[in-house]
């Protein structure tokens, strides 16, 4: 039951400021995607997408671990492969898939990796790293600067 609200919050972008704290600071990041001109190479990503617009992200993790087994496919999806499986709560899967776009040679993604990695952290009940993580966020320029300096806030309030 607690997965289906977290999941309806998520659909909902609600934030409540009291309770879990992956709850609170998780939100899918932008698709940048389904604007894209269809090919017969990224069908299966532009498919993926239009789940995980929808916030079906059991049927965008299946649809972006097939793509990804293809010859060619856009390394970007593994941060939309991630962030899904952070919100079917899989944070363990959700880090090694955002590790993999970490590594690839894809540039500019290095903020939203580095924020959803905290934020696996987070849900993994990695609360010291998580926080270690944030704090590394929030000291400089970065595109979530304001979010880590939030969570570095909630963190070091609760006990």
């Amino acid at each position: 039951m607690q997965k289906i609200a977290f999941v309806a919050c998520l659909a909902l972008a609600c934030h409540t400021p009291a309770g879990d704290p992956c709850q609170r600071f998780f939100s899918p990041y932008r698709d940048l995607v389904s604007s894209r001109a269809r090919t017969a190479l990224n069908a299966p990503y532009l498919d993926a997408m239009a789940l995980y617009s929808t916030g079906d992200y059991s049927g965008a993790a299946n649809g972006l671990s097939a793509y990804l087994d293809t010859p060619g496919a856009d390394k970007t999806a593994y941060l939309y492969l991630g962030v899904s499986q952070l919100a079917l709560g899989k944070a363990y899967d959700a880090e090694l898939s955002i590790d993999h776009l970490e590594t690839s040679n894809v540039s500019g993604y290095t903020d939203p990796c580095e924020w959803y990695t905290v934020l696996c952290w987070l849900c993994s009940g990695q609360r010291d790293r998580a926080l270690e993580g944030a704090r590394a966020i929030a000291s400089g320029r970065h595109t979530y600067q304001r979010e880590a300096q939030d969570l570095v806030e909630q963190l070091e309030e609760a006990p």
